[in-house]
């Protein structure tokens, strides 16, 4: 297993999840960087966030475990099933008391859905549209939260 460093993970290295990262760390976060594509992972640890405290993950159970408690998982990925299957993979690694945030376009009573099932399970669920483009991700996202309060 590998030592929780991070403060955040994020789900997508397209170019708004890859900008997000690297704003995140230049303010301060270790972030934890995963994407269904592993080798996006080492391209990206490589080559936009050399020399920066970037980690990445080659796996759910890894990226998980690189998450410091409670556990604060962010995802930048396709609305719709992509974001339920990550959602799947990742519960198993989390606990009571951690955090599933949405960072894409989900419509908003798959937010609805989303918050109550995870509630259920102890989950933090956080809808939160990330608008700007990949130069507001990089300097300054406006992002729109919405879900559980406690989270």
């Amino acid at each position: 297993m590998s030592q929780a460093v991070a403060d955040i993970g994020l789900i997508g290295l397209a170019v708004m999840g890859q900008n997000l990262i690297l704003n995140m760390n230049d303010n301060g976060f270790v972030v934890c960087a995963y994407n269904r594509t592993v080798s996006k992972v080492d391209h990206f640890l490589a080559n936009e966030a050399k020399g920066t405290k970037v980690v990445g993950a080659h796996s759910i159970e890894e990226f998980c475990s690189k998450l410091k408690r409670p556990r604060k998982v962010m995802m930048l990925v396709k609305a719709g099933d992509a974001v339920d299957d990550f959602i799947k993979q990742v519960l198993p690694f989390l606990e009571k008391g951690d955090i599933i945030i949405d960072g894409g376009n989900s419509h908003y009573p798959d937010t609805n859905r989303r918050t109550a099932e995870l509630m259920a399970k102890g989950i933090y669920f956080v809808g939160c549209g990330v608008s700007g483009g990949e130069e507001g991700a990089r300097h300054g996202p406006s992002m729109m939260p919405g879900g559980a309060e406690e989270a």
